[in-house]
């Protein structure tokens, strides 16, 4: 999921593209020297900070005793904390078959080390797939396919590959030319398998690459764009890629839908209601359909995934095929099991959601601790994973003062029979 909120690239590009806002409570929080560590904000260069420098992938949640206590366990909570960090902001997980556990720290507001991470004990993490791929700054701005620039989301499919999504738009501003991926690797030995390029035509300098699910039996990838509004989808033999169903209803934020997190609206610097496009995303069982939603919106919608790979069907013919599941509560990401319940981050009420076959909402946790609850995965021992961004706590959405919050989190549990 995607907050707009701008990215640090060291000094000069925090000078000259950066809104010149932090909240005060971070600040405070954090220390001075803190965040001038975190944040490459150092004297004596302009250029994004080295690898040896201070600046952690993510600083461990128990740094800060200011909300060291703020995040019990509540009676009852089926949800236990594997690992979690105070900053930068984390949006995703993935755990590949094999247990190992890979987060994604996109470039927002902060420039992190490891931007993809494979998460060790203790909140520990190491750079994916290596320390060159976690690098972005002038050094390196030449090869856009090459490093991380802001990656969105990193998923592990079936057969325990790890695919990384790069909409390459540090802070959410534009695209950097020639950034925008999709990359396949193999976390057994860490190699870099495939780099699948996206041009201006399917990913525009103001798109936003979010999500993506692998069909393994149609060897096809299916991937929302959300900043516009729109569905890539991605022919894995050939590389070539199609955008669709830019024009569609299903794919736009409802127009004056104001969706809160807490409580608390989300109404931008200028007091307008969050837009936020298609984002969502998940394969039946059987690949036969992707289900997908915007976020700003209430109805969950699917297609047939044969669809979607038929380049004979022009986006008016595509859209007859659009069908409206029902109606959900306000929802970031989405999974779907092998029973077909559809999962539901639901931010709006700080809990795991599921809707049955027969259209039933169904709770599966419900936490203060999910402050925004993002991206699931589901992992092979049966447990199912999420990651909390709180979001709604940024700078964006709280008047330009971001607002005291609880660690970002993966958390899993036992997934519901």
């Amino acid at each position: 999921m995607q907050s707009p909120s701008p990215v640090r690239l060291g000094l000069c590009f925090f000078i000259f593209r950066t809104p010149l806002f932090m909240s005060l409570s971070r600040l405070l929080s954090a220390g001075w020297p803190a965040v001038l560590a975190t944040s490459g904000l150092l004297l004596g260069g302009c250029s994004s900070p080295a690898p040896n420098n201070a600046d952690a992938a993510a600083t461990p949640a128990a740094a800060d005793p200011t909300i060291s206590s703020s995040g019990a366990t509540p009676a009852g909570s089926p949800l236990q904390v594997v690992a979690e960090f105070n900053d930068p902001q984390m949006v995703g997980v993935a755990v590949e078959p094999g247990g190992k556990i890979f987060a994604c720290f996109p470039r927002w507001d902060w420039n992190p080390s490891y931007p993809i991470a494979e998460v060790g004990p203790n909140n520990t993490l190491k750079p994916y797939p290596n320390a060159s791929w976690c690098t972005w700054n002038d050094s390196v701005k030449s090869e856009p396919l090459k490093h991380w620039i802001c990656p969105q989301t990193v998923f592990a499919d079936k057969v325990g590959m790890v695919w990384i999504l790069d909409p390459a738009s540090p802070g959410l501003k534009s695209t950097v030319p020639g950034g925008p991926k999709l990359v396949k690797t193999d976390p057994k030995t860490g190699q870099v398998l495939l780099i699948i390029p996206f041009p201006e035509r399917v990913a525009p300098r103001n798109s936003y690459l979010n999500d993506v699910r692998i069909d393994l039996p149609h060897n096809y990838a299916y991937i929302t764009e959300s900043g516009t509004g729109a569905l890539v989808v991605t022919d894995l033999k050939t590389l070539k890629s199609r955008r669709l169903l830019s024009q569609h209803p299903s794919m736009k934020a409802v127009k004056g839908l104001v969706i809160k997190a807490e409580g608390h609206p989300m109404l931008d610097l200028q007091g307008k209601p969050a837009e936020f496009n298609v984002d969502g995303i998940a394969l039946s069982t059987d690949n036969a359909y992707l289900y997908y939603c915007p976020l700003t919106g209430h109805i969950l919608y699917r297609i047939k995934t044969a669809a979607l790979r038929n380049a004979a069907l022009t986006d008016v013919q595509l859209g007859q095929q659009v069908e409206t599941v029902g109606e959900i509560p306000a929802t970031d990401g989405l999974e779907i099991d092998a029973n077909n319940n559809v999962y539901l981050t639901s931010f709006e009420q700080s809990a795991l959601l599921r809707r049955t076959p027969a259209g039933k909402i169904e709770t599966v946790a419900k936490d203060a601790r999910l402050q925004w609850p993002d991206t699931y995965s589901f992992a092979a021992d049966g447990n199912l994973y999420v990651a909390n961004s709180a979001i709604h706590k940024t700078p964006s959405w709280n008047k330009g003062v971001g607002q005291p919050r609880q660690p970002f989190r993966i958390f899993k549990m036992a997934l519901p029979k």
